[in-house]
């Protein structure tokens, strides 16, 4: 990737490498991810992307948004040296969903959404609900940590360089 932007911290950096390796794996190979026992799920980045460039007053930022929008204008900004500063990113592993938004400079999440709770048994245990939200957002949390792994892993290999010449060729690809 580029070099940084004075003043950039290195969380900035990375977070918005891994968004956007993030979206070209999710492109790509949206079913090609394992959690940390081998289980499989999926990635994908749901409508809504935000990509920065510059610094300062020179800072430019395109939000590309839309149910249906392959969010060309969005890749076009990385083709030009942007990089994808927040994203909406959509996990699924076995039946259950869940749906945030990553930001990249500190790796925030927002709006986490989990699959919807059974309410049926919160009449015999009061805590139940809260006990499997709380498991829920554990779920999510590790499937995070286990993409955040396998980039690390990546990024800090020799292989590295191809995978950004195959990420660079994904930016410009014209659908």
């Amino acid at each position: 990737m580029n070099m940084p932007y004075p003043g950039e911290s290195t969380d900035a950096i990375l977070g918005q490498e891994f968004l956007t390796w993030l979206w070209y794996q999710s492109d790509t190979a949206p079913g090609a991810f394992t959690d940390s026992q081998g289980a499989p799920f999926s990635v994908s980045m749901e409508q809504r992307i935000v990509v920065q460039g510059g610094e300062g007053e020179a800072r430019e930022t395109a939000s590309v948004s839309g149910s249906l929008s392959p969010l060309r204008e969005a890749r076009f900004g990385l083709g030009t040296g942007k990089k994808v500063s927040r994203a909406l990113i959509r996990l699924e592993k076995d039946e259950l969903a869940f749906q945030l938004s990553l930001k990249a400079e500190d790796f925030s999440l927002n709006s986490l959404k989990t699959p919807k709770l059974d309410k049926s048994d919160s009449d015999e245990d009061p805590d139940a609900l809260l006990l499997e939200k709380f498991y829920l957002m554990e779920v999510c949390t590790g499937l995070l940590d286990a993409l955040y792994a396998r980039f690390l892993h990546l990024r800090l290999s020799a292989d590295w360089p191809k995978e950004v010449a195959d990420m660079r060729q994904w930016m410009t690809r014209t659908e």
